[in-house]
């Protein structure tokens, strides 16, 4: 068992940083960080502090809400956050403390 955080960064398709997606942008960085996983999950639709309806369309999944999901160490939290600053990327978060782990036969052998 471990403890940490569970951070959710909140976004759309159309956001880019260095000329892709930010959600893929994030999942890739979470990767070159070596951290255990993330998640990208796309939304039916959504709004946000804008008040703005954000929705995938059939032909148009530009504004499509999209959330990327990691689950963290304190310093492996730590280390995103500040990396996130340096890229100078500004984007809505949720964080939440949590205790993780792996259950069952197969969590010995990963």
């Amino acid at each position: 068992m471990s403890r940490g955080y569970q951070i959710t960064f909140f976004t759309q398709q159309s956001r880019r940083h260095q000329g892709r997606p930010l959600g893929d942008w994030l999942i890739h960085l979470a990767q070159e960080m070596d951290l255990p996983g993330a998640t990208l999950i796309a939304g039916g639709e959504g709004f946000g502090r804008d008040r703005r309806l954000h929705a995938a369309h059939f032909f148009e999944l530009a504004d499509q809400p999209v959330e990327v999901v990691m689950v963290l160490t304190e310093p492996q939290c730590d280390a995103l956050c500040a990396r996130l600053e340096k890229e100078g990327v500004r984007l809505f978060y949720v964080k939440v403390p949590v205790e993780f782990g792996v259950i069952g036969a197969a969590a010995e052998k990963a």
